[in-house]
């Protein structure tokens, strides 16, 4: 098991030497999304609408926030249970997403959508949304801010610890 010190948005040859199992730190720029969000984002493409952001190269957090608390960038931020996307996921993988980062195993054709599209999926540490939140540099909203805690956040991180749950080859720590 290696550890990787990666920055996102990602390119292809930075995710080819990452195996299942290995740590990923990640830095720069991920979005945070949610059920609500990635419904909207998904109907945006079935009608062939934009997108409010472009996921070209792009990680999405599913992630549950909890309020900020002064001072702080963001409340405690914990990953959510990825498989609530999955009927979303592929649609966004064909446009170019590159990671997904959640907690849980996902279906088997999100499995086979992240290997088409050479996306990966990342695993954080469930319950451990306070040293999550460490990691979080600044956090703004970008889109659908009447969902609240399920708008689409832009966050700025530096070191967020992963592992690799499934990597480009299909091998998978599940």
């Amino acid at each position: 098991m290696s550890i990787h010190h990666l920055t996102s948005p990602f390119q292809d040859y930075q995710l080819s030497s990452v195996k299942a199992g290995d740590t990923i730190f990640v830095s720069g720029v991920i979005y945070a999304a949610r059920d609500a969000a990635h419904k909207r984002m998904a109907d945006c493409l079935r009608t062939n609408t934009t997108l409010p952001l472009n996921i070209l190269g792009q990680t999405i957090y599913y992630m549950g926030p909890t309020p900020t608390r002064p001072g702080n960038s963001i409340g405690s931020c914990g990953p959510t249970t990825s498989s609530r996307m999955d009927k979303y996921t592929p649609l966004l993988l064909k446009q170019g997403l590159k990671a997904i980062i959640g907690k849980g195993q996902l279906s088997a054709e999100v499995d086979r959508s992240l290997m088409e599209n050479r996306a990966v999926y990342l695993v954080a540490l469930g319950g451990c949304g306070a040293l999550v939140a460490q990691t979080v540099k600044s956090c703004k909203t970008v889109a659908y801010e009447d969902l609240g805690a399920e708008a689409v956040l832009c966050l700025e991180v530096k070191d967020m610890q992963t592992v690799v749950a499934l990597d480009l080859m299909g091998t998978s720590i599940f």
